[in-house]
């Protein structure tokens, strides 16, 4: 076993000016994801307090093993830097009276710890004032030490903190030493509230199977120290002990080993000691849906399941072989020689788990799956919306709707129609009732097994995705169907009981389906008039559910606002430039947005391809006078054509004539369909500068605002309608430049 280094590691000769510090909260074993979790409020924290107290170091860094939380300084300061203040006290005239110091001048005085005789009087803007140079001389590192530590372990925030013995003190599992020092000097302090009572000192705890106590001679020889007993007390270096342990195994079997990042950030926090071990599962048990063997194994098990290196997973296969090894991978925290020992008990937990998985799916494929999806009556979905069968209903009609609306193909129609028929008929199915993480997969596998056409069960696996923000989404037109009426069946229910999303309570993930809903039509270029299908559904939801005397246009309203803010969100969640979000993105088209959601991704990957080339300031400069001036008028936004508004007869340099023809030209490209006219538009505006210019500026310019109200009607309506045709690519006002 390597990798044992310390934490601290050993540091060339330097100033005794400077000390090394160690800080472990010893504890019973931490939940792994708060030994985790707890590093990223520590750290900050010390660094903050160290910064405040003027106390400096060189360097600060947390770990954590399931046992203990521990924070290492190196370069510490003996003490804390002398702060000389200047303190403003009351005018010269109330602090002395012919030379004497009046009682405001002692008060002053005593609260600087000053003599009133050592204050001074300066001249200010507002006369002469009474002043205080105040040296506060730096503490004690030590003294600092002692009074920061509890309140750092205080501050220490998670899920399900206990009590202990008869003591008042919370934490994520009883704190049970406390090692507190300065080079090789202790830092006295006791936690308060603690039973048995905590008096820090140099004594930590091993491994549980090495050794009882370990005593630390000097914060610098602490990893050393923990790496004698047992302990690879650096978190990193232990995580990528067994990534590379792991990988290594994996490759001696020419496999690729199933280890999700979480599993990899579990497994570092389980173990102090970590080492490998390989196991095998039965034969038999590759007649198991690859997915259940994995489910088991990493969820449940914390194992690493191993697939073949070229194998590809058919996601509605109930079977694992030609696609998984009949070998595992743990990441054990034993010692050396109690391999085969801790081989064997691993393989018979895993022999058991299996042998109830297998049992489960014997069971579910002895009822049909139509006969699961009846029993959905007896399963309330939420309160007042009825059983999921009805939930079921719900989703082919929007399923039905939303075919029809996308205009698919008859047969994608009519699979996304049967998969929203079955979709939920795996809720009541004894595998997922074991392993929900297994919904919708199992209902697929069973679905294929009947005789479902393949296209039908993989609508139904796919239709809880995207599960989050970086999930994949559905591959076939009839899943992206059902996924979008899933997740709009949701926003409608809910919305129809009259719960919203509340800051950051969502107990029905409602955000999340409503990023859902436009990750899928963005990512299958679907252009949808949401606005439209959202009002037949909130009609038809009003007729469902009487009992909530639905208000249909008020739903609408509501959903409408909910999905307008989740487009503007997930666009800037994506990471696209804020100001360009807002700029396709304005209050001022906000029923717009609706229309196509997709229309809005266009506009907005066009005005980045115009930035990043260099061009998009041209074409904000030619429409932003113009939309200044404009805003003197009153003409409606929706008007994008001069005819009616314009009138010719009325102009009186051939300035005005070329702006027309500019906007006579514009008007063309807005009124054409398709994502193309975009382009054109940015084109045309471009193109239109000079003429802009020439209306501003040139020999023949005009004055916008004339005498004659007719004539500035005129001109004012004229920049109105550019200002109009540009707006339908983007409010250019909102970009930055």
């Amino acid at each position: 076993m390597e990798g044992f280094g310390g934490f601290i590691k050993s540091q060339p000769a330097r100033k005794a000016s400077v000390a090394s510090f160690l800080l472990e909260i010893g504890t019973e074993e931490l939940p792994a994801d708060f030994a985790a979790q707890v590093l990223a409020q520590l750290e900050p924290m010390v660094r903050r307090d160290l910064s405040e107290q003027r106390l400096a170091c060189e360097g600060l860094s947390c770990t954590s093993t399931p046992r203990r939380i521990a924070v290492c300084i190196d370069g510490l300061a003996p003490s804390a830097s002398d702060l000389q203040e200047e303190r403003k006290g009351p005018p010269a005239a109330q602090a002395f009276q012919d030379g004497v110091p009046t009682k405001a001048a002692l008060g002053f005085a005593q609260r600087c710890g000053l003599q009133p005789e050592e204050l001074e009087i300066r001249e200010t803007p507002k006369g002469p004032f009474v002043f205080a140079s105040v040296l506060e001389k730096g503490r004690q590192a030590s003294d600092l030490l002692a009074e920061l530590i509890p309140g750092w372990i205080a501050a220490l925030q998670g899920r399900r903190f206990m009590r202990w013995g008869a003591g008042e003190r919370r934490f994520s599992r009883p704190i049970r030493w406390l090692v507190a020092l300065l080079d090789e000097q202790v830092v006295e302090l006791s936690l308060e509230g603690s039973d048995p009572p905590v008096q820090s000192g140099r004594t930590s705890f091993g491994h549980r199977l090495v050794a009882a106590e370990v005593s630390i001679p000097a914060a610098s020889a602490y990893g050393d120290c923990l790496a004698s007993a047992g302990v690879m007390v650096n978190r990193q270096q232990r995580r990528q002990l067994i990534a590379d342990a792991i990988a290594a195994g994996a490759s001696k079997r020419d496999a690729r080993a199933d280890l999700p990042d979480e599993l990899l950030e579990e497994l570092t926090d389980l173990v102090e000691r970590p080492s490998l071990i390989e196991g095998s599962i039965d034969d038999g048990s590759l007649d198991l849906p690859a997915e259940v063997l994995s489910t088991v194994m990493r969820s449940h098990q914390r194992y690493v399941p191993l697939y073949r290196r070229s194998a590809e997973v058919d996601p509605l296969s109930l079977q694992a072989r030609g696609c998984l090894l009949p070998q595992f991978l743990c990441i054990a925290n034993g010692l050396d020689g109690a391999e085969d020992s801790i081989r064997r008990g691993n393989e018979r937990v895993l022999k058991a788990r299996l042998a109830d998985a297998a049992f489960f799916l014997d069971a579910d494929r002895a009822v049909a799956s139509e006969q699961r999806r009846a029993q959905l009556s007896r399963v309330t979905f939420a309160e007042g919306l009825g059983s999921l069968l009805d939930r079921c209903e719900r989703l082919e009609w929007l399923a039905q709707t939303l075919g029809r609306c996308l205009a698919l193909d008859a047969a994608a129609q009519a699979d996304a129609c049967r998969g929203a028929h079955l979709c939920k008929h795996d809720l009541v199915s004894q595998m997922v009732g074991e392993f929900p993480e297994l919904q919708g997969l199992m209902g697929g596998k069973y679905l294929l097994a009947e005789g479902e056409p393949a296209s039908v069960a993989l609508a139904v696996q796919e239709h809880y995705l995207p599960r989050g923000a970086d999930d994949v989404l559905p591959s076939s037109d009839a899943g992206a169907v059902v996924a979008l009426a899933e997740r709009l069946e949701l926003l409608l229910s809910i919305f129809a009981k009259g719960q919203r999303p509340t800051g950051s309570s969502d107990p029905y993930a409602l955000r999340r389906a409503g990023n859902g809903i436009l990750q899928i039509l963005w990512e299958r270029q679907w252009r949808l008039d949401l606005q439209d299908l959202l009002q037949q559904a909130c009609n038809h939801w009003a007729e469902l559910l009487p009992g909530f005397a639905i208000d249909a246009s008020q739903l609408l309203a509501d959903l409408h606002e909910f999905l307008r803010q989740r487009l503007i969100s997930q666009l800037e969640e994506q990471g696209e430039a804020v100001d360009l979000v807002q700029a396709v993105t304005p209050q001022s088209a906000n029923q717009r947005l609706l229309r196509d959601p997709l229309d809005a991704l266009d506009r907005l990957r066009l005005l980045e391809q115009l930035r990043s080339a260099g061009e998009l300031a041209p074409v904000q400069a030619a429409v932003q006078r113009a939309v200044r001036l404009a805003e003197k008028g009153d003409l409606a936004a929706d008007v994008l054509s001069s005819t009616g508004v314009v009138d010719a007869s009325l102009f009186e340099q051939p300035s005005e004539a070329a702006m027309l023809k500019v906007v006579d030209q514009l008007s063309g490209i807005v009124g054409q369909q398709g994502a193309d006219r975009y382009s054109k538009l940015c084109e045309a505006l471009a193109a239109s500068s000079s003429t802009l210019a020439a209306f501003f500026d040139g020999d023949t310019s005009v004055m916008v605002m004339a005498d004659d109200m007719a004539v500035r009607r005129n001109r004012l309506n004229l920049l109105a309608v550019l200002g109009n045709q540009a707006a339908v690519l983007a409010d250019f006002a909102a970009i930055s430049g």
